[in-house]
């Protein structure tokens, strides 16, 4: 059977970050991933924003490592070429009612340390001619980022400190012994010793903790679904700015983000879902229509064109409040070899450097 320091499951963005931390700290590391290539779930299935940390309560794991995260991966974007824009983005109240939802947004901003600019009507119209809005709030830390870009970027620096990819390689079996867990991939036998392996399999998570054989099932949460559907734009963006609307239950609400070309997409929507479907249905256009008008009435009709959809890890029901990123290791489970990540969602990609080094720290205490 063959040993290994650290096997990473799953090779989406958070994935390669934690490899490439690990690697780069001299640890012998192995990514398995059981599609055919890297981050083809849910890391290349978003708005491909860089978040401010507006949004997240203070002291959770989403406020500290997204703030912390934007930071590193803008100076990892300049250091490795990775394409992308601080474009900011405007947060706008449509109506007087929810002027208090800015309000408390600027609040939690302000707890996590981030900036926010009031803006009123007529500087939001200035800055934005076809806006419609009461007032809005600036951020201008927000930016958007070539997922796929930064993806290849953090797999070569993981390949160069020593790590290796398979592709087509899932994990069936693991079996925790005393010090290590052995694994089995693809209905093998077991055929990998390691030291420690760390799950970030996205909306597969817990489903592989429960692969572990004697690993205590109430430290494993249960999943839920969020889809989001895209729509894009037919034509030329009259906006420069990212523009966002006051968030909705499960999600930040449809809003237009902009790609590195300067085109647009609206989304994602919040449809609860059992599975993973990535189709996008035409006939939901109808409410992006009416979500979009509230803040850019000039939205022509035929305008919207089926773009893709993407599916989010949730831990927290549906009506509930929003569960906060979960990085469980030894300390929470009592497993010496193995650290969990449940319910990476927004803000993972951006958080996605912080997150390594949060389960580097942990898994120093294996050594």
């Amino acid at each position: 059977m063959d040993k290994i320091d650290v096997v990473v499951l799953g090779a989406g963005v958070v994935g390669l970050a934690v490899a490439r931390e690990l690697a780069s700290q001299g640890r012998e590391t192995l990514i398995l991933e059981a599609a055919d290539t890297f981050g083809t779930e849910t890391s290349s299935r978003n708005s491909g924003v860089i978040h401010a940390g507006l949004y997240y309560p203070q002291g959770s794991l989403k406020a500290r490592l997204c703030v912390r995260g934007r930071e590193l991966l803008y100076d990892f974007c300049e250091r490795y070429g990775v394409p992308h824009r601080r474009c900011g983005k405007l947060i706008v109240a449509t109506s007087d009612a929810q002027l208090p939802q800015l309000e408390q947004i600027c609040a939690t901003a302000a707890a996590n340390g981030v900036e926010l600019a009031r803006v009123s009507q007529s500087e939001a119209q200035s800055l934005e001619p076809e806006l419609s809005c009461v007032a809005a709030l600036s951020s201008s830390s927000t930016g958007i980022i070539d997922a796929h870009a930064y993806m290849l970027a953090l797999l070569a620096q993981a390949e160069g400190h020593g790590a290796t990819l398979l592709c087509h390689t899932r994990a069936t079996r693991m079996v925790l012994e005393q010090e290590e867990i052995h694994l089995a991939v693809n209905d093998q036998e077991p055929c990998l010793r390691a030291a420690m392996m760390i799950n970030c399999t996205g909306l597969h998570a817990a489903n592989t903790a429960r692969l572990m054989e004697g690993f205590p099932h109430e430290h494993i949460p249960v999943p839920y679904f969020a889809k989001g559907s895209y729509f894009a734009l037919a034509g030329r963006s009259p906006f420069r700015r990212l523009i966002y609307p006051t968030p909705e239950p499960g999600g930040l609400g449809v809003h237009l983000t902009l790609d590195l070309a300067g085109r647009a997409h609206f989304g994602p929507d919040v449809q609860w879902v059992d599975g993973y479907d990535y189709s996008v249905e035409a006939g939901r256009a109808g409410h992006f229509y009416e979500a979009i008008r509230a803040y850019w009435p000039g939205l022509k009709a035929g305008a919207l064109v089926p773009g893709y959809a993407g599916v989010r890890p949730k831990i927290a029901a549906p009506g509930t409040p929003a569960a906060d990123f979960r990085i469980d290791g030894p300390a929470v489970h009592g497993i010496h070899s193995v650290i969990n990540l449940f319910g990476i969602e927004s803000p993972g990609l951006t958080a996605s450097l912080a997150i390594a080094h949060e389960v580097a720290r942990l898994a120093a205490s294996n050594r």
